[in-house]
């Protein structure tokens, strides 16, 4: 079975237009905001970034690159570059058309964003939950 990334190569040379050369582009800028980003190979055919849990994945549509990061609503985007996906409570996606200029910098802080809250939630989850203190027992009644 081949792996994850060679997957991508193969569906970025099959593309073989502006949306191959898009997500190629963008594939290179999520690994030069974070090194550590693990590629998968999910859902019957999606590019998927993860680091601590899903990052983004890498959609491809007649008409756009998709961008969808996971849990993109609870990301500040200073930059405005979510343009897709508005209205859910969890996701958020950059639709990129032929021709769009992709605000590198921007990108590269919502990714390393979207890591460290990652990283954030699976350190919250790791910890031992406290204990609950017993309730002090008293001899009285309430009357």
């Amino acid at each position: 079975m081949e792996s994850a990334s060679a997957l991508i190569d193969d569906k970025i040379k099959e593309l073989g237009d502006w949306r191959g050369k898009t997500l190629a582009k963008v594939r290179g800028i999520i690994h030069g905001a974070d090194p550590e980003i693990v590629e998968e190979w999910k859902w019957m055919g999606t590019p998927v970034f993860s680091h601590g849990g899903i990052v983004c994945t890498g959609e491809t549509y007649k008409n756009a690159v998709k961008m969808t990061f996971a849990k993109g609503a609870a990301l500040e985007d200073p930059s405005g570059l979510f343009n897709s996906s508005l209205d859910g409570n969890v996701r958020r996606a950059i639709d990129i058309h032929e021709g769009e200029k992709i605000d590198e910098a921007a990108l590269k802080d919502l990714i390393r964003a979207a890591v460290a809250l990652n990283l954030d939630l699976k350190a919250a989850k790791s910890k031992p939950k406290p204990k609950p203190k017993p309730r002090p027992t008293s001899s009285k009644r309430a009357v």
